[in-house]
C-alpha cells in the first residue's frame, strides 16, 4: 500500500508548505523530511528525522527538502537514508513530486481547524546570527488575488481560522507592483472572505508595524489578539551587533501601545539567550524584557553559532553559561505564562475547537482543554467557553 509521511520541522511556513507537498504527493509511495536549519538543535533534528523515517519506511522514495538541505545540500545527498534533495525554494513545484501532473490540487489542512497560508517568503535582511536567508533566498511576496483565492476555498472547505505564515511577513509586497503593504493584504482578505470568522497572523518584526496593520490588530475583532514579536534581545547594544533594526525601548513602547489600545492582546516574543559578548547585564535586560513587553507566549533559543554567519566569529559565550541563562529565561517566562493563565479563570472566551476535538485555542491563542461532553466538542465548532481552571500550561473550560 502506497505510504506518504511528512515530517515537519520549524516554523509555522514550513507547516503550510508540508500540506501543499502533502497534495502534491498524492498516493505515492514517498517519505519526505521538510527539514529546519535555525539551530544546529534543529539541524541534528532534521538529521535525527532522516534515520527514523528511513527505518519506518524502507521502501519509500526519501526526500529531504527545507533550509538544512538548502544551507547544506551535499551533505543530505552523501546520507545513505536519502534518494533525493528538493531545493528550498522550488519545493511548491509540482514537477518535484507529480511531473505526470499538469496542475496540482492545493493543500486541504483535512485534519485541521487552522489553516496556513504561506503569503510571503525569503528575506533581505542579514541579522547576524541568522541563516534561514541563506536557506530561503531574498524576500518574494504572493500576490492578492492568489492569496485571497486560497484563503476563499479554505473557508469553504470548513477551516474557521487561517494563519497567514512567511519568513519575514510584515516585509510583505516591497517586490510587488505598487507595494502593497501587509496591512492592505489583510483589508483585501477581511473584505473579499466576509465569511471568514478569524485571521491571526504568524511572527512580525514590530519595526515594520505601520499604523494601517496596528488599527487592524487593535480594532479589528476578526483579526485575532495575539501578536507575536521578533523581539530576539532586550539590550540594545546586543541588539546592534544582531544587526537588528530596533532599539529596546521601541519594543516596549510597541507592546504598550498595542495593550493600551486593546488591552486583550497576547505577546508572543521570540528571545535568544547566550549572544555572543552577552554580559551579565545583557542577560539581565533580556530577561526583564519579559515583564517590560508582557509576554506570555515565549519563544525561547539557546544561542547557536550557525556555519558561515558574522556571529559565529564573534567571542562566543561559554555553552553552559548559554544553557543556564535559556534555562533561566524559560523558567521565567513560564511562571508570567502560568500567571497569565490563572488570570484567565472566571473568563469567557472564545474557543476554536481543534482536532481530536478535546482541545482548542482562545483568540489570544491560550490553550484551552474541554471539559464539554465530546459529541458537542466537534472540531471546526468556534463556540464561546466559561473558562473554569488552569494548570501551568493550559486552561480548562466548558461551552457557555
Amino acid at each position: 500500500m502506497p505510504v506518504t509521511n511528512i515530517v515537519t520541522l520549524g516554523c509555522r511556513l514550513n507547516i503550510a508548505e508540508s500540506e501543499t507537498i502533502r497534495a502534491l504527493v498524492g498516493d505515492r509511495a514517498v517519505a519526505v523530511v521538510n527539514s529546519c536549519a535555525v539551530t544546529n538543535e534543529a539541524v541534528a533534528n532534521t538529521n535525527r528525522a532522516i534515520r527514523r523515517l528511513r527505518r519506518l519506511h524502507p521502501d519509500a522514495e526519501l526526500v529531504v527538502t527545507g533550509c538544512a538541505s538548502n544551507i547544506d545540500p551535499e551533505h543530505y545527498r552523501s546520507m545513505p537514508e536519502v534518494d533525493r534533495v528538493v531545493s528550498n525554494v522550488t519545493k511548491l513545484d509540482p514537477m518535484h513530486w507529480a511531473p505526470d501532473a499538469l496542475t496540482a490540487p492545493r493543500p486541504v489542512f483535512a485534519s485541521h481547524s487552522r489553516a496556513f497560508v504561506e503569503v510571503q517568503n525569503g528575506c533581505d535582511h542579514r541579522c547576524t546570527f541568522c541563516a534561514i536567508p541563506y536557506g530561503r533566498g531574498p524576500s518574494r511576496s504572493l500576490p492578492a488575488g492568489g492569496v485571497i483565492g486560497q484563503v476563499r476555498r479554505f473557508v469553504d472547505a470548513g477551516h474557521r481560522e487561517i494563519v497567514l505564515t512567511g519568513v519575514d511577513l510584515t516585509s510583505y509586497g516591497h517586490d510587488l507592483p505598487g507595494q502593497p503593504t501587509l496591512g492592505q493584504l489583510v483589508e483585501r482578505i477581511l473584505t473579499h472572505v466576509p465569511a471568514l470568522p478569524r485571521l491571526r497572523l504568524s511572527s512580525l518584526d514590530g519595526i515594520e508595524i505601520d499604523d494601517r496593520l496596528f488599527a487592524l490588530l487593535t480594532q479589528e475583532p476578526r483579526v485575532m489578539p495575539h501578536v507575536h514579536l521578533s523581539l530576539q534581545a532586550g539590550d540594545d547594544m546586543i541588539l546592534k551587533r544582531m544587526k537588528r533594526r530596533h532599539s529596546r525601548a521601541q519594543s516596549v513602547a510597541l507592546v504598550e501601545r498595542l495593550k493600551a489600545a486593546r488591552p486583550a492582546i497576547a505577546i508572543g516574543a521570540d528571545l535568544i539567550a547566550g549572544f555572543p559578548t552577552e554580559d551579565d547585564a545583557a542577560f539581565a535586560n533580556t530577561l526583564a524584557l519579559l515583564d517590560d513587553c508582557d509576554v506570555v507566549h515565549p519563544h525561547i533559543f539557546s544561542f547557536s553559532p550557525r556555519s558561515g554567519t558574522p556571529a559565529a566569529r564573534m567571542p562566543q559565550v561559554a555553552p553552559a553559561v548559554v544553557k543556564q541563562r535559556a534555562a533561566r529565561l524559560r523558567e521565567a517566562a513560564q511562571r508570567r505564562r502560568s500567571a497569565w493563565l490563572r488570570s484567565l479563570v472566571g473568563t469567557r472566551q472564545s474557543i476554536l475547537v481543534e482536532r481530536p476535538g478535546d482541545r482548542g485555542h482562545a483568540e489570544n491563542f491560550a490553550e484551552v482543554k474541554l471539559a464539554s461532553e465530546p459529541f458537542a466538542a466537534s472540531p471546526g465548532r468556534v463556540a464561546p467557553t466559561l473558562i473554569t481552571a488552569a494548570t501551568e500550561t493550559a486552561l480548562t473550560g466548558n461551552f457557555a
